[in-house]
């Protein structure tokens, strides 16, 4: 056998095997922080921000240590529920215009995902008033809901489901302050006020038809 042969198979039998990909571990890690950021906004929704630990733990199936390494404090976790949400209606919309039956339907179905996460949005200011990062947040729920707003109503424009002229931020922001009897009056529905509204902008549309 030449040097070159025994250099070569002293190599073979001597080599690392190459480490485990990790993305998997990732990915649940990735998965179970989702799902318990679901969980929190749903108990924030039914509870509001100050709703126990134990209690967003327990329906995300978890325990509350889980929650406190992942987000030390309240206002870690509330944040991280606003961003999550965002996400959430932001991605939502192309997939509801792609789906519903028209562009109406599916602002409509998009409205409905954007009023849950206002419930939740309201309890944020107190929640995270040390954060200084409080209007950043705010720029971000802009920046991302925004346009995707925009397409749903140019869509039913398009269509001819409402008439033109409405901009998603004064949209965005009407809906908000129909929200916000919410926080002080748990027998205040805005959903049905807000149905009102985007109604009118339909009847709008076949009156000038």
């Amino acid at each position: 056998m030449s040097t070159a042969d025994r250099s070569a198979q002293t190599q073979t039998r001597t080599r690392t095997p190459a480490p485990a990909p990790v993305r998997g571990k990732r990915a649940d890690a990735l998965r179970n922080q989702q799902a318990l950021l679901a969980a929190a906004a749903e108990v924030f929704a039914a509870s509001g921000v100050d709703a126990p630990i134990r209690t967003i733990a327990a329906t995300a199936g978890v325990g509350v240590g889980t929650i406190y390494r992942h987000f030390p404090t309240r206002a870690d976790l509330v944040v991280a529920v606003y961003r999550h949400q965002v996400e959430a209606c932001a991605e939502a919309g192309p997939a509801l215009l792609a789906g519903a039956d028209s562009p109406l339907a599916a602002l409509r179905q998009w409205v409905d995902l954007f009023v849950d996460f206002l419930v939740t949005k309201h309890g944020l200011a107190n929640a995270a008033q040390s954060d200084s990062g409080f209007d950043a947040l705010h720029a971000y729920f802009v920046d991302r809901l925004v346009p995707v707003c925009t397409r749903l109503l140019d869509a039913a424009v398009d269509a001819g489901e409402i008439e033109p002229g409405t901009q998603a931020y004064e949209l965005m922001r009407g809906i908000g302050n129909l929200c916000i009897g919410r926080d002080s009056d748990p027998g205040y529905d805005p959903r049905r006020l807000i149905d009102l509204l985007l109604r009118g902008l339909r009847r709008r549309a076949a009156e000038a038809g």
